[in-house]
């Protein structure tokens, strides 16, 4: 278990710095440079700005000083924000989307749950169908279709919700069905084919066959056993919601970091986009490193199995 684990931490590492590498190397490729669309600045005043930030130097010492201050945790200041850390930006605006992405990822693993388990239990029935028909629509509408929607029905025409804003409770309402219908459906049919599979296993057959109550067989064998490819797909269903939530962050006004980040990518402030591409990476990578631990806890075959393989 312990060699499993720090395998996965060290490939974990290995990715942040292939991510960290091709992003500082493709912003170089890029003509130009943060300072051009500056108005009524002197060539004098661009000079120093960019000496300020280590832009004269060449392209392999400023990378090799980014990873020596990344490695302190030192993400350096905002080109765009006048004295502001980089750091501090992300932690002001992180707030707002780690409320929205955990509110959406809890509610789409609930209720993608609930209707794979009502679907796989009533195959070919009524709810079945329903079920499977709403997952097929969540799969081929996009988060951003779905969210115009949203707000030109519920929010102009019924005026049931906000347009734009994140005050309040109901607030979360449009941007968390926006970002969960896609996990939802997924969820949903991956329950579904799982469950049904477990429900027609030998050991279930033998289990009824001994007596066992209905409640017994679907919390100890049904669910434990059928909610394992579920587990397995938290890890990219978070890297789902929390790219999604770039473009809904922007669609109903959210001042997270995803709006942030799309502000850093017009306005080419490197250290920004450093930055919040950094700390998405740790995110995504950090969610699948508990996942994949968090599987082996659910099922301890696993273990034994990737350990003789590693």
């Amino acid at each position: 278990m312990i060699r499993y684990i720090a395998n996965k931490f060290f490939y974990m590492l290995i990715s942040l710095l292939i991510l960290i590498s091709v992003t500082f190397f493709l912003m170089k490729a890029i003509p130009g440079d943060p300072f051009m669309s500056e108005k009524m600045v002197s060539p004098e005043i661009q000079a120093r700005l960019m000496e300020q930030y280590g832009l004269d130097k060449p392209v392999y010492q400023q990378y090799f000083k980014y990873l020596g201050d990344i490695v302190t945790g030192d993400f350096g200041l905002s080109m765009k924000h006048q004295n502001q850390e980089v750091s501090q930006i992300i932690g002001d605006t992180f707030q707002a989307s780690l409320k929205l992405g955990a509110v959406a990822i809890v509610f789409s693993v609930i209720i993608g749950v609930l209707l794979g388990m009502l679907a796989a239990l009533y195959h070919r029935k009524l709810i079945d169908n329903v079920a499977m028909i709403a997952a097929v629509l969540g799969m081929a509408v996009p988060s951003f279709v779905l969210a115009t929607m949203l707000q030109y029905v519920l929010a102009l025409k019924f005026n049931m919700f906000n347009v734009m804003g994140f005050d309040g409770p109901m607030d979360y309402v449009l941007p968390v069905l926006a970002l969960s219908a896609q996990p939802i459906a997924f969820i949903a049919r991956l329950t579904r084919s799982s469950m049904l599979e477990v429900l027609h296993a030998d050991y279930i057959k033998t289990a009824k066959a001994k007596g066992l109550n209905w409640f017994s067989i679907m919390f100890k064998h049904v669910i434990r056993n059928g909610i394992l490819p579920v587990v397995t797909y938290v890890g990219p269903m978070t890297a789902n919601i929390i790219t999604g939530s770039v473009v809904i962050e922007q669609i109903f006004g959210i001042g997270g970091i995803g709006k942030v980040f799309v502000e850093c990518i017009t306005n080419r402030d490197y250290t920004m986009i450093m930055g919040v591409t950094i700390f998405y990476g740790i995110l995504l990578m950090l969610a699948r490193f508990i996942t994949d631990i968090a599987y082996v806890l659910i099922d301890p075959r696993i273990t034994f199995n990737r350990g003789k393989e590693g």
